[in-house]
């Protein structure tokens, strides 16, 4: 009986601990910004929204330790124009036409050297 109360006190004491952290969303001049947050309440993605609630304007991401990832823009809940997107030892540059990937150049920091790649 003593371990039975023991584990419900740990699950209920865990499920209190275990709270979802909601996005904000704030009115900034004709469009609403959005800020998604990780469980320890660090930014995970910030972007904005047009008053009909489509993504539209800079969208940014962030990884858990706040060093951002990716980088674009929308125009009305389309990927337009350049994106970037960082990993530990690389820069991918998306060139997005209409909402497709129309070419990608990739930096290397090892060797400095640039790969371009067309769809």
């Amino acid at each position: 009986m003593r371990k039975l109360l023991i584990v419900t006190a740990l699950l209920f004491s865990v499920t209190i601990f275990a709270q979802e952290v909601k996005p904000t969303f704030e009115k900034e001049g004709n469009l609403i910004k959005g800020t998604y947050y990780f469980e320890d309440g660090t930014v995970r993605q910030q972007g904005f929204y047009n008053k009909e609630g489509i993504l539209h304007g800079e969208w940014k991401s962030y990884d858990a330790t706040g060093k951002k990832i990716a980088m674009g823009q929308y125009n009305k809940g389309v990927k337009t124009g350049k994106w970037f997107f960082w990993t530990a030892d690389k820069l991918s540059e998306v060139n997005y036409d209409n909402n497709q990937i129309a070419d990608v150049t990739t930096w290397s920091g090892k060797d400095n050297v640039v790969m371009n790649y067309k769809n």
